[in-house]
């Protein structure tokens, strides 16, 4: 049985539909595949038509964006009540978050020189459910600014740089209490990416467990061979799930993060899930 937790369609900031990710999913051979579109449930039942289809078995999660002491976080949430209203309400503040800062985003990119609009992010975005930087990022790449989505990160978008933003995300344990309240499971995606590793200790993640983190994903491009063992002792220590994942977007990142290029054991679904 061959196990990806973290994919994305194109209702965030992936490029397959729905439809499309599941049956790359199957074809790459995967038993099992996680939608986790970023803040959002859009592609849910359009993927399970997919997955009936296709005969591999969908679990329906998302990737919420959080903070933690100002540092972003992403928490992944799986097979909880998409009507919650509780957790919805603090979805559509994230995702208004999302488009809050696009006039902010676009005005700074103006400032540069760079000639692009909120209909030209609109117009890459299709189906998301709302636009985030990776929209303004294909935007640019429409425009010929940049050639690819890391060169628009790396030059334009990422904190730091000239055209950054900040936005709302949700408070953490927050995050994962709501998620747990409407009967689902949590697991820090890349919790050593990207800087999370200073406010994401051993103690910080140890700190998680009483709101109700199930689980740690260990095994992820972002990781490298040591921080993968560090997070694997800490899961071990904490009684956590350990799980792996491609964190798929489609052509949306390189070709590095394919379906199934890192996996979740069986044993470890069946912890995390039941």
């Amino acid at each position: 049985m061959t196990i990806d937790l973290h994919t994305h369609s194109n209702r965030s900031d992936g490029t397959d539909s729905p439809t499309e990710l599941v049956e790359h999913a199957a074809a790459a051979g995967l038993s099992v595949v996680a939608l986790t579109d970023h803040d959002s449930t859009a592609g849910w039942d359009e993927a399970q038509a997919a997955a009936d289809r296709a005969g591999i078995r969908l679990v329906p999660g998302i990737e919420v964006s959080c903070r933690l002491e100002h540092q972003s976080i992403h928490l992944l949430g799986y097979a909880f009540d998409p009507h919650d209203e509780a957790l919805l309400a603090e979805l559509d503040r994230v995702l208004a978050g999302r488009d809050g800062r696009l006039p902010g985003i676009i005005g700074r990119l103006n400032d540069l020189g760079i000639e692009i609009t909120q209909a030209d992010v609109a117009a890459v975005s299709g189906h998301a459910m709302a636009s985030g930087r990776p929209h303004v990022a294909d935007a640019l790449v429409e425009r010929g600014v940049v050639a690819d989505r890391s060169e628009a990160f790396e030059r334009f978008l990422k904190p730091g740089r000239p055209a950054y933003v900040d936005r709302y995300a949700a408070p953490l344990a927050t995050a994962i209490e709501l998620i747990v309240a409407a009967g689902g499971t949590t697991v820090l995606a890349h919790p050593w990416s990207r800087g999370s590793d200073r406010v994401l200790t051993a103690d910080a993640i140890a700190g998680l467990v009483p709101h109700g983190l199930a689980g740690i994903e260990v095994d992820h491009n972002d990781h490298d061979p040591a921080a993968r063992e560090a997070l694997r002792t800490i899961a071990t220590d904490l009684d956590l799930v350990v799980t792996g994942s491609s964190d798929y977007h489609g052509t949306g990142k390189s070709a590095a993060f394919h379906l199934g290029c890192n996996t979740t054991a069986p044993e470890q679904l069946e912890r995390l899930l039941g």
